[in-house]
């Protein structure tokens, strides 16, 4: 199958998904949250750009920290949601297919985040090299992934449509860790650090969903630089 095809079928998952995103107390992206705040850093004044924004759970306390934000996702669902939110006119929210050359000139960014989308790209290698274009040199980039150890556990991005009960998987692709690293390093990015996390009984007494998951690697996050 080829991407093009597989595309709408995942879109069309996420449109369903905006809808509840923010309210079903996913584990995974609750995990993340921290471990990409804290490898961003300061972001004053900076030209950011979120990939696969979402619900704009990244792009609107990055635009509330003083970034000048441009965020993307295919998702109409999801951006309608995000355009909802407290805090969003300060944010250019665009529709892209991330499949798609990115609309933006080289070098136009300081900063890329990109939060839990890899697994729903077929090419890793066209991604990376679309970030490492429109980064500025020196600029950074923090990209979170589902970790690939969790298909071992047969998990990937899923939830339940609260109308029907349906179990909805928009639709992944299962990568390795060496995958996405060198998809990376051969676009000409720097990696400054790779954090693999799991959750711990702590952090599935408020999210009973990682249970299953405690001393299971559930997250992986990616530092570069351009």
């Amino acid at each position: 199958m080829t991407e093009a095809s597989r595309s709408p079928s995942i879109r069309v998952g996420y449109d369903r998904w905006a809808l509840v995103y923010d309210h079903d107390a996913n584990p995974l992206s609750a995990l993340e949250e921290p471990f990409v705040r804290g490898a961003i850093g300061d972001v004053r004044e900076l030209a950011v750009l979120d990939l696969g924004c979402g619900t704009g759970r990244h792009a609107l306390w990055l635009a509330a920290a003083g970034a000048v934000v441009t965020a993307i996702d295919f998702s109409e669902g999801m951006l309608t949601e995000a355009r909802r939110k407290p805090g969003a006119a300060a944010v250019r929210f665009l529709r892209h297919d991330l499949h798609e050359p990115l609309p933006f000139r080289d070098g136009a960014f300081h900063m890329v985040v990109s939060g839990l989308v890899l697994e729903h790209l077929r090419d890793l290698a066209g991604f990376f090299g679309e970030v490492r274009r429109i980064l500025r040199s020196g600029g950074q980039a923090v990209v979170s992934a589902m970790h690939p150890a969790m298909f071992l556990r047969g998990s990937q991005a899923r939830f339940t449509d609260p109308a029907s009960g349906e179990v909805v998987q928009p639709g992944s692709f299962p990568h390795q860790l060496g995958d996405f690293v060198m998809a990376a390093v051969r676009a000409g990015l720097h990696m400054e650090g790779i954090g693999e996390h799991a959750p711990d009984a702590q952090f599935a007494g408020q999210y009973p969903r990682a249970e299953k998951y405690v001393g299971w690697p559930m997250l992986v996050v990616l530092r570069m630089r351009a």
